[in-house]
């Protein structure tokens, strides 16, 4: 079964003029099935944000599924920064690349 179209690409902006509309629209997404959301067209924010996002993502728990949010916006990951709740928002943003490990010479 493909995978549900995303409605949130048309989203382009997620602050408190929008607030309401883009929670209904992304609650909508949800109950037809919707499991990412790509923000990548999101260019005006606010701290209204991410109380959207945490409903959106309480809504897909309820709803029994992982909603993954892919491309944030800069200035909104900065804002999930500030209030502490970048692990609450499931992302698909690739994880800073770790430092490589240390070998250890093993003796022959």
């Amino acid at each position: 079964m493909p995978a549900p179209l995303d409605t949130l690409q048309s989203l382009t902006a997620l602050n408190v003029d929008n607030a309401s509309s883009a929670l209904e629209q992304g609650l909508d997404a949800i109950k037809s099935g919707q499991t990412v959301f790509d923000l990548r067209n999101v260019k005006a924010v606010d701290s209204v944000a991410v109380s959207v996002m945490l409903s959106w993502q309480r809504a897909a728990h309820d709803a029994g599924i992982t909603l993954k949010l892919k491309n944030l916006p800069s200035n909104l990951k900065s804002l999930t920064k500030l209030y502490g709740v970048c692990e609450l928002l499931t992302s698909l943003e690739a994880p800073p690349a770790a430092a490589p490990a240390a070998t250890e010479l093993q003796p022959h």
